[in-house]
């Protein structure tokens, strides 16, 4: 799968080739899916995998930090932190006094908000700072930390997280498989009645996870000056971590607001995997989540990144290991080139046998590390077909730059002899990887289901790759890896102070 993190474009080219097992056919696998959507619009695919007593969850929205209102960057993000923090019924002390707290809390921050918006002197505004505190406090003492959570692993369940990404937003876990209606009950209930309880707190965490993620990591930052400078309009230019200034100054409300635009039950894909009685999950399925209300899907981003006709390049100076990264403007996951693309990327570095870890780092030894990303950072709307590189000891940026671009033109213009193979065969055996766990097909189908209309695809685009060429990558190659649609980011250290 195309992954959106700088973690994942290191593990993506750490992963080694393994043998190709084997796998269900399409019409195999078909018979252990069922689908159905609901009169509201949510939609649910099901497997059945009966060979231990436990069922994995992915309820897949399809919105993420792309869809970020204007200056409030992270507010995707925050609907994460917000996803178990509880209900009306589960949380809470005392639902009505908790509920009045939480608006003393906003009427607090109004005050607060509008002193300084007039420019108050400091003495008004630390009475307000006081009061809004204080308002923090009455709301948190209602406060059941941690129930959604414990009621989760008292009932055997795991692996409850959540994930935030550019294109959409996961939550998953685990539940034994006689523990199916008490998920039910809990996912529809954090739909249908939340309550963002300890939002101000979880705000200040979402801004921490920001200064370690970004600020104080090199690859943090240069991801970051890259996507600015690659993309001027289109929002794939933030991270999910969103801005310092946007996440200081965002509000409750204005996170509820997004939430009742985008977790609508036309924008959700639940999939369940594991044993499961389709019948079972069906009836459970309109008893809980068909008393959401049905509202109209939200748009999708509207904005079009203007074409890049020049190359960009920008760079950051930092104490840790310097790294290199180009970037190519291409087209989204539906543009006929979009596997094509999949296959030059894991010629150029997919693993041990891929052309920049043989000639950068093990026959060169110009690089540390070398990889590519085929889509990055998301795959809804034209996006990056990426490259990085971590110069070797005493290899300067300059030196990692050509010899990327040296192996970026030769697949302009030759594909060595068993390379489609051993790629085509790695892919299949991701494949089969993935239809091993329970967890990870439970997203994959969703993702796919979303992305393409159908988790079928999952099965037919390697049929599809079966048919690229070496023709057909040398003409993805000549098409989008060329100068003018290029950004380049890299960082450096700074040169030692005289007399050091």
């Amino acid at each position: 799968m195309k992954l959106g993190s700088w973690s994942g474009l290191v593990a993506a080219c750490l992963l080694s080739s393994i043998a190709l097992l084997p796998g269900q056919s399409l019409s195999d696998f078909e018979k252990t899916v069922t689908e159905f959507t609901l009169p509201n619009g949510l939609h649910f695919i099901l497997i059945e995998r009966h060979q231990a007593p436990v069922v994995s969850f992915n309820t897949y929205v399809n919105a993420g930090s792309v869809d970020d209102p204007p200056h409030k960057t992270g507010l995707a993000h925050m609907m994460e932190h917000m996803a178990f923090k509880g209900t009306e019924t589960i949380g809470t002390r005392n639902w009505p006094l908790e509920k009045k707290a939480l608006a003393g809390i906003e009427h607090a921050y109004d005050l607060l908000d509008a002193a300084r918006a007039k420019g108050s002197d400091e003495k008004t505004i630390a009475t307000l700072q006081t009061g809004l505190k204080e308002a923090m406090e009455k709301a948190d003492s209602y406060v059941v930390p941690n129930e959604y959570d414990k009621i989760v692993e008292e009932n055997g369940g795991a692996g409850l997280n959540a994930g935030t990404a550019e294109d959409a937003t996961n939550y998953y876990y685990s539940f034994p498989s006689n523990r199916i209606e008490l998920w039910f009950l809990l996912e529809s209930e954090r739909f249908l009645r939340p309550v963002f309880r300890e939002f101000y707190k979880e705000r200040d965490v979402v801004r921490e996870e920001r200064r370690m993620r970004v600020e104080s990591s090199a690859q943090g930052l240069l991801v970051e000056k890259m996507l600015l400078a690659a993309f001027t309009e289109h929002p794939y230019r933030y991270t999910p971590g969103g801005i310092a200034e946007d996440i200081e100054n965002f509000r409750m409300p204005e996170a509820f607001a997004f939430f009742k635009r985008y977790y609508v039950p036309a924008n959700i894909t639940i999939g369940i995997a594991g044993d499961v009685d389709p019948k079972e999950c069906r009836r459970l399925a309109e008893k809980y989540f068909g008393r959401l209300p049905a509202k109209p899907a939200p748009p999708r981003v509207a904005t079009v990144e203007p074409v890049q006709t020049t190359e960009r390049r920008v760079s950051l100076e930092h104490q840790e290991q310097p790294i290199l990264i180009m970037a190519y403007k291409r087209p989204d996951h539906s543009d006929p080139d979009d596997l094509v693309l999949d296959v030059a990327s894991e010629i150029l570095a997919g693993g041990r046998t891929s052309l920049m870890y043989r000639e950068l780092v093990r026959d060169q030894k110009v690089a540390l590390a070398a990889g590519a990303q085929s889509s990055f950072p998301g795959d809804k709307y034209p996006n990056l077909f990426l490259v990085y590189v971590v110069p070797n000891m005493g290899r300067t940026i300059e030196q990692s730059e050509k010899a990327s671009l040296d192996l970026i033109e030769r697949i302009k213009t030759r594909i060595e002899p068993g390379e489609l193979e051993r790629v085509k065969t790695k892919l299949r055996a991701g494949l089969i990887r993935r239809l091993d766990s329970n967890s990870g097909l439970a997203g994959d189908l969703t993702y796919y289901h979303v992305a393409f209309g159908t988790w079928k695809r999952m099965f037919t685009d390697i049929g599809e790759m079966e048919k690229i060429s070496g023709a057909d990558v040398m003409r993805v190659a000549k098409k989008y890896l060329v100068a003018e649609h290029r950004t380049v980011a890299w960082t450096y250290q700074p040169k030692p102070k005289e007399g050091k």
